[in-house]
């Protein structure tokens, strides 16, 4: 479909400020939507989860959920608006998506783990300054770009997946609350699972178009539908959700904690180079050229800027999404006309608690086979960015220690035990600590080894 010219001309096609016509330009801001849609979602179900919500329709906590739900996809429509329409220097003003961002999901539980409801408060602290954070490494992200290469930026994209994982396989099984309970790891879990993994992969590879990119959607519908077959699924909240309802300032409330605060600005770095990458690739893949200094330094205040605005109203973290990059090489449609009409279809969806109430009646099993796919993919990104290293010895001492730390801790916090909290948190993350032995070894040791 690149060399599709039936939007428009390709001079046209390149031009992020052409308006396609409707009757074509809605129906490719809707594709943008499915393809980020559940990844959207889900840090908000998973840090829910973990911090111990009830996800019974009975459950006091579960109308926080819905809210988390609800805020996800508002903010992520308001982030987006950001990038695409601009105000001054902030905005790259291109066809940028933005979406909950799961690279900071490591960092997030090991905060709220267990902590019920008033956890909350301690990320939308981390999620405000990290954002400010974020915002402010706009003014000089094009200086620190060569202490990222891929060896640095795979690992910490690998690390990312790894840390996630395990929650993909609790969450099929019966999700992390059931885990002790007899039907947690059950044939009929893991057969909800794997159904939402089979139609994903077939739609993947032997579908086209819309069904092919939107998979892991109709995946988890495909899962979500078995589910309802078997009477897992409860509708008790849909009804008593709110027709119509506003953002709230300071929702959860805010407290502002060390270890959070480290965490979201370590993370912000990290995520602010990924907004670098995704914008090089709209550009490339879009246009044929490369992303202008202003258009990224507009990226990355956007990016922060749209954190910082959701960390007010109870939202999670922002970031450029990946998927979307390569829809806009398969389309060959540049316009950012198009992604601002996926952002006012996520608004408009994020002002409905009922939408937050439906995704919500998901079975955690479901969404178990979903994430399975989207984390493995994940780590898949990490490792495909890790080959174009130089597996040198020098590189591989640096990459076996890195990752021997980083993931050894996360897997063994016991090993820790001694550690103040604060320090705790961040180094049993295991996405920290590898991020950092990377980043310091990379640039201390010699490029040659003898």
């Amino acid at each position: 479909m690149a060399n599709d010219t039936s939007y428009g001309t390709a001079e046209q096609l390149r031009d992020p400020h052409y308006m396609p016509p409707m009757g074509q330009a809605v129906p490719l801001g809707i594709q943008h939507i499915l393809a980020m849609f559940i990844s959207n979602v889900t840090p908000a179900i998973i840090v829910c989860g973990a911090a111990g919500f009830g996800f019974g329709s009975n459950s006091p906590d579960f109308p926080q959920m819905i809210y988390m739900i609800q805020m996800s996809m508002f903010f992520a429509g308001i982030a987006t608006l950001i990038q695409t329409i601009g105000f001054g220097p902030v905005g790259a003003r291109l066809p940028v998506v933005q979406g909950t961002s799961f690279a900071f999901v490591p960092i997030m539980v090991p905060l709220v783990a267990g902590k019920g409801v008033d956890a909350i408060a301690i990320l939308m602290g981390g999620v405000i300054v990290g954002g400010i954070f974020h915002a402010i490494l706009g003014l000089f992200i094009g200086r620190i770009r060569f202490a990222l290469p891929p060896l640095v930026t795979g690992l910490i994209v690998l690390m990312i997946g790894l840390a996630l994982i395990k929650v993909g396989i609790q969450y099929a099984a019966g999700g992390v609350p059931a885990i002790g309970k007899p039907e947690y790891g059950s044939l009929q879990n893991w057969s909800v699972a794997g159904v939402v993994i089979v139609v994903t992969l077939a739609l993947k590879f032997f579908a086209r178009g819309m069904l092919s990119v939107a998979a892991v959607l109709i995946g988890i519908l495909a899962g979500y539908a078995v589910a309802f077959a078997m009477g897992m699924v409860d509708f008790g909240n849909v009804g008593r959700a709110a027709a119509v309802a506003l953002p709230k300032p300071f929702h959860f409330g805010v407290e502002f904690t060390a270890a959070a605060i480290i965490g979201f600005c370590a993370m912000a770095f990290v995520s602010a180079v990924e907004t670098v990458g995704d914008v090089s690739g709209i550009t490339k893949g879009g246009a044929n050229r490369e992303a202008t200094d202003d258009e990224i330094k507009g990226a990355t205040y956007a990016d922060g800027i749209g954190t910082a605005v959701s960390g007010f109203f109870g939202a999670l973290p922002n970031t450029s999404f990946s998927q979307n990059v390569g829809l806009i090489a398969m389309t060959g449609v540049m316009s950012r006309h198009v992604v601002t009409i996926g952002a006012i279809l996520l608004i408009v969806a994020g002002l409905i608690p009922k939408v937050g109430a439906i995704i919500s009646t998901i079975p955690i099993e479901v969404l178990g086979g979903g994430v399975i796919v989207m984390f493995g993919m994940v780590s898949a990104a990490g490792v495909s960015l890790l080959s174009s290293v130089d597996w040198n010895r020098r590189n591989l001492m640096i990459f076996a220690i890195s990752i021997s730390v980083g993931l050894g801790l996360q897997l063994e916090p016991g090993a820790l035990q001694h550690l103040s909290g604060t320090v705790k948190v961040l180094m049993t993350s295991g996405l920290l600590p590898a991020a950092a032995l990377a980043i310091i070894l990379n640039l201390v040791l010699p490029e040659t080894v003898e």
